[in-house]
C-alpha cells in the first residue's frame, strides 16, 4: 500500500502562521497536524511508502518527519507549478502501482483502516453528512450503494454526503491513466486540476467505488477550525491534563496539553490550551488557545488565539493570530 500526501500549497488562509512553515506543521492538540495525519494510518496495514508531494517550505515538512516518524518509509517529490490536486498525484506516478491512498493534509478523520487488507471494492471515498453541503464536493450514489459521480460544490442541498479528501484506490495505475487524460481534455476550475473530475472519468469508465461514512471529521485549514479541532481532540484522547495539573503554582482546566518542557507559574491554563515545548507562561491566564513552542507569555490574558513559535505576548489581548518571532505588548 502506497499513501500520498499533497502539501505543496502556501497555506494561504492560515497566514500568518504560514509565512514561516508550512501549514501541516501548524500545531493543535500538542503535535503537527501532519502528526495527526499520519497517526491516522496507524490501522493501516502493510505500508510500504509515504509519499510526500513537497513545495513552499517542502524542507521543513522532511525535517519534521524523518525526526519524528524515523521508521516511516517516505519519499518527497517537488511540486513546481501549483496547479491542483491530480497533477499533485501524477508527479509520483512512476512509483505508484496496486492499492494506494491520498490524503489531504489539513483533514483529520476518526477511522479504522484495517479492513482495507480484504477490500473487494475498486475505490472508496470517505463521507461525512452534513447540513449544508454547497461548499464542499459531494458524493451521489445509486440504490446499491455505488457512487454514480462526484459533484464539486453542489448548488443543492439535497444531496448532503460531503467527500471528506481521503481516498483509496485498488489500482493507483487507473487514477493516474485518469489524471493524464483529465489534462489532456484540460478539465480545469478555476486555473486548478481537481481530483473529483479524475475520478468522474474513472466512473465514466466502470470503476466500482463506493463510500465510507464517519462521524468525525475536523479541518485544519483555517484558524477557527483549528481551533475547534484543538478544543475536539483534548476532549478525546489527545490531552495530557493528568501530568499537566501537577504544575505547583498553576491552576490547569482540563483538558489541556502542556508540553514537559514547557516553564508555567502563577498562571490559568484551560480549558482547550495547547502548549508548545520550551514556552515560558508568567502570571498569565489563557484559554482556547494554541500556542507553539519557544514562546513566552508574560502578565497577559489571552483567549481564543494561535501565536506562533519564539514570540513574545504581555498584556490582555483576545482573538490573537501572530505569527512566528513576534512581539506584541501593551503598555
Amino acid at each position: 500500500m502506497k499513501i500520498v500526501i499533497p502539501t505543496a500549497g502556501y497555506g494561504t488562509r492560515m497566514r500568518p502562521q504560514t509565512w514561516s512553515k508550512p501549514k501541516p506543521l501548524i500545531p493543535v492538540a500538542g503535535k503537527a497536524v501532519l502528526g495527526h495525519v499520519l497517526d491516522m494510518f496507524e490501522t493501516l496495514p502493510n505500508i510500504e511508502e509515504v509519499i510526500f508531494i513537497i513545495g513552499y517550505l517542502g524542507d521543513q515538512i522532511e525535517a519534521y518527519v524523518n525526526e519524528a516518524y524515523p521508521d516511516l518509509p517516505t519519499r518527497s517529490i517537488i511540486q513546481e507549478e501549483l496547479n491542483g490536486q491530480s497533477p499533485a498525484i501524477w508527479l509520483a506516478r512512476e512509483y505508484l502501482s496496486g492499492p494506494m491512498m491520498m490524503a489531504f493534509v489539513d483533514t483529520i478523520i476518526e477511522a479504522d483502516l484495517a479492513a482495507l487488507a480484504s477490500e473487494e471494492a475498486g475505490a472508496v471515498a470517505w463521507v461525512k453528512e452534513v447540513p449544508d453541503p454547497r461548499r464542499f464536493g459531494v458524493a451521489a450514489v445509486d440504490d446499491q450503494g455505488w457512487v454514480k459521480h462526484l459533484v464539486e460544490k453542489p448548488q443543492d442541498i439535497s444531496n448532503n454526503l460531503a467527500v471528506v479528501g481521503f481516498y483509496y484506490f485498488q489500482q493507483a495505475e487507473n487514477l493516474i491513466a485518469a489524471i493524464e487524460e483529465q489534462m489532456e481534455k484540460k478539465e480545469l476550475l478555476k486555473g486548478e486540476y481537481f481530483l473529483v473530475d479524475a475520478i468522474n472519468i474513472m466512473l465514466e469508465d466502470g470503476l466500482k467505488m463506493r463510500v465510507e461514512p464517519i462521524e468525525e471529521w475536523h479541518d485544519c485549514g483555517k484558524p477557527d477550525a483549528l481551533l475547534e479541532t484543538n478544543r475536539y481532540l483534548l476532549e478525546n484522547g489527545r490531552d495530557n491534563t493528568e501530568v499537566a495539573s501537577q504544575l505547583q503554582g498553576t491552576v490547569v482546566v482540563p483538558p489541556v496539553f502542556i508540553d514537559p518542557s514547557a516553564e508555567i507559574s502563577e498562571s490559568v491554563i484551560g480549558p482547550h490550551v495547547s502548549i508548545g515545548a520550551g514556552c515560558r507562561i508568567e502570571r498569565s491566564k489563557i484559554k482556547d488557545s494554541i500556542i507553539d513552542s519557544g514562546s513566552h507569555i508574560v502578565d497577559a490574558s489571552v483567549s481564543a488565539s494561535i501565536i506562533g513559535r519564539n514570540t513574545l505576548v504581555q498584556g490582555h489581548f483576545r482573538d490573537l493570530n501572530i505569527g512566528d518571532s513576534a512581539i506584541v505588548r501593551t503598555e
